[in-house]
């Protein structure tokens, strides 16, 4: 390979960038960026080497960074207000102590809490928020509005909060059909769009061959639908909308762009996990990383690490542990916490909440750390330059 790997780390103290060498052995840590903010989703543009990293809080209020010079500078564009800009307004010593000026509010001041993720479609932007909102921008994150149709959706008197809130937190294409979209909600599931966003169908019907299951777990499928708590979702590759998605309560695969969905659990240690990433060329081969489960600590199963891989779509399982920790193992994945690359031979990356990054060069056979101690990482994507 002849191309440079940039990996986008998300974390609680901001944006951290790993830069590799042409043959992905040596790494570099900048960071922190986007000047300290809890960055929940990052991705960049090869073409343009344009990167943008949403995030927030109650402290920052919710904005979405942009860099048009691969990460030497940086510009925000707040979407809401929080907690510092009412002291800035109030309170001129906070506003010196800040080294900044009062601003006008931000337009969605009141209405979301944080951006969760990004994704970029036929050269627009789109951003997720908590609570279940989603933006778009058509000036590359400079400006943004409120996509309605989905806010207005019929269900949306419905949506029930996860664990992190109502989180907009996953914002999948189809490169060959851009007018093709699909979301993911925890707690309302997956919603998607064949018209650019001006409509959107709820898309949570479980198979036929699905359909009479029944569990206990509150976030389990029931009344003919999957549990609505979607963790992760992905499009393979290639022709067709084949999807897979990590649930709260297993892991699911559509070859029908959502329409119906089957467990494809079977041969994993749990049904609790978070992220979940595909090959980038082989529809067929996925990674998931399963936790012991929800209310057990949410830790790898025996506290030894393992990402499980599949090469048919799910239909078996193996797990790759080689490199990775084998016993006193208590790091927890997050749902945005894991991305393929798009190398020749294509590396697969994840990041735990105690700071370290593995990587695998090999479609998850050997793992290699590649940082250690950074913050909390709650997403990792990459983005490739020659």
């Amino acid at each position: 390979m002849s191309d440079f790997v940039t990996v986008l780390v998300g974390t609680t103290k901001g944006l951290f960038l790993l830069r590799s060498d042409t043959e992905r052995a040596q790494w570099s840590v900048s960071g922190p960026l986007c000047d300290g903010w809890s960055i929940n989703h990052a991705i960049g543009d090869p073409e343009t080497g344009a990167l943008w990293a949403g995030g927030g809080g109650e402290f920052h209020g919710a904005g979405v960074w942009r860099s048009t010079d691969g990460g030497e500078s940086w510009a925000l564009t707040k979407l809401a207000d929080g907690t510092m800009d009412e002291w800035i307004r109030n309170d001129p010593e906070t506003a010196a102590f800040f080294g900044t000026e009062p601003q006008p509010p931000a337009p969605f001041s009141g209405r979301v809490e944080a951006i969760w993720s990004l994704g970029q479609v036929n050269g627009k932007l789109y951003a997720g928020a908590k609570p279940a909102t989603l933006f778009v921008s058509e000036t590359g994150g400079e400006t943004w509005e409120a996509v309605e149709s989905l806010t207005d959706h019929p269900s949306s008197d419905s949506w029930q909060p996860g664990g992190a809130g109502l989180t907009l937190h996953t914002i999948v294409s189809s490169p060959a059909d851009p007018a093709k979209m699909w979301l993911g909600i925890s707690s309302a599931g997956v919603f998607a769009t064949e018209d650019g966003a001006e409509s959107w169908e709820r898309r949570n019907r479980l198979s036929n061959a699905e359909a009479c299951g029944h569990h206990h777990h509150p976030a389990a499928p029931k009344d003919g639908e999957t549990g609505h708590c979607v963790h992760n979702l992905v499009r393979a590759g290639g022709a067709g909308d084949l999807l897979y998605q990590q649930n709260h309560h297993g892991v699911w695969r559509s070859s029908d762009g959502g329409r119906s969905w089957d467990d494809i659990t079977e041969g994993l240690p749990s049904t609790f996990g978070f992220p979940v990433a595909v090959h980038p060329d082989k529809a067929g081969t996925l990674w998931v990383l399963p936790l012991n489960g929800d209310s057990a600590g949410r830790y790898p199963p025996d506290a030894s690490a393992a990402v499980w891989r599949s090469r048919d779509g799910g239909d078996s399982w193996e797990a790759c542990r080689e490199g990775l920790p084998q016993a006193h193992c208590f790091f927890t994945v997050l749902r945005q916490a894991m991305a393929t690359d798009r190398a020749a031979a294509p590396g697969v990356y994840f990041g735990t909440n105690s700071g370290s990054i593995f990587a695998s060069l090999d479609e998850g056979d050997n793992w290699s750390e590649i940082a250690r101690h950074l913050p909390t990482v709650l997403c990792v994507e990459t983005v490739m330059a020659g």
